[in-house]
């Protein structure tokens, strides 16, 4: 079937065109076309038949560019897709994905990350698998803007907050040790003050521990730094890594058991 447009398609396809917009809904259809709902959803769904748009999910369609010729399945970029499916403004790009951004990985992640406010069920489509972090509003902080194209952003955790979220939460990140190669790989970027300000804010011990410890065993913390974070450490010790099991040393300074070790740790970093 030829990917066709009638005057109405035409129509929509340039309005989303001069809009910058590749992802549109149901109700972008209707106040574009002047359609009603039940006519703008048949409509839809004939663009859907002949290859014009992809859809994403319920309501949310995405356009299929022509130099695709004749194929049908498309997702787009997957940032401004996890925008969409959050919807509003109560997000940012999180963990492994914040690190493939800001170049803190080695390799592509086939996960994308997104903390929000909201409820948001995971979701797979195009082959990407999408994951939602519940997050308190009162810690939609460190965020900053990422360009996806000329037009659009999204919305991300910046270099810091991008650390503190690893050290909170490794599994989502590949590891602690991953979380320590990103910071190490980024140690002439990241700002040292901020890290500890973040990590005090968000009131975390496990994050407190790891944080300090880190800094200690790269070099590249401060003695002001140090005695911040070990002012806020109570006696209850808690596991390096939560990914691996709960073996190894216990270590008094940091109140942490060791299951992984330093040397470990530095030359994952190193090479």
């Amino acid at each position: 079937m030829l990917k066709t447009l009638g005057p109405k398609a035409a129509r929509l396809v340039t309005a989303l065109h001069e809009r910058s917009r590749t992802l549109f809904t149901l109700e972008d259809v209707a106040t574009i076309t002047g359609l009603r709902e039940a006519s703008a959803r048949s409509f839809v769904r004939k663009l859907v038949h002949r290859g014009v748009a992809a859809r994403l999910k319920p309501g949310l369609f995405v356009l299929v560019p022509f130099e695709l010729g004749r194929e049908r399945e498309y997702m787009g970029d997957p940032f401004l897709v996890a925008k969409a499916l959050v919807g509003g403004k109560e997000y940012y790009l999180s963990h492994g994905t914040a690190m493939e951004i800001h170049q803190m990985v080695t390799q592509p992640r086939l996960v994308v990350y997104v903390s929000t406010s909201r409820l948001v069920r995971p979701r797979t489509i195009g082959g990407t698998e999408f994951r939602f972090v519940r997050c308190q509003r009162r810690y939609l902080f460190g965020i900053v803007p990422h360009w996806v194209t000329k037009q659009e952003t999204v919305r991300v955790s910046d270099l810091e907050r991008t650390v503190i979220d690893g050290l909170r939460h490794p599994e989502y990140c590949g590891g602690l040790t991953e979380v320590a190669k990103g910071l190490w790989i980024q140690r002439e970027k990241v700002q040292i003050s901020r890290l500890v300000e973040y990590a005090l804010r968000l009131r975390v011990g496990a994050v407190i521990r790891r944080l300090g410890f880190l800094l200690e065993l790269y070099e590249i913390g401060t003695p002001k730094a140090t005695k911040a974070l070990q002012r806020r450490l109570t006696s209850t010790y808690v596991i390096l890594d939560p990914v691996v099991p709960a073996e190894g040393k216990h270590l008094r300074r940091w109140r942490l058991r060791l299951n992984v070790s330093p040397a470990e740790l530095r030359a994952v970093a190193w090479t």
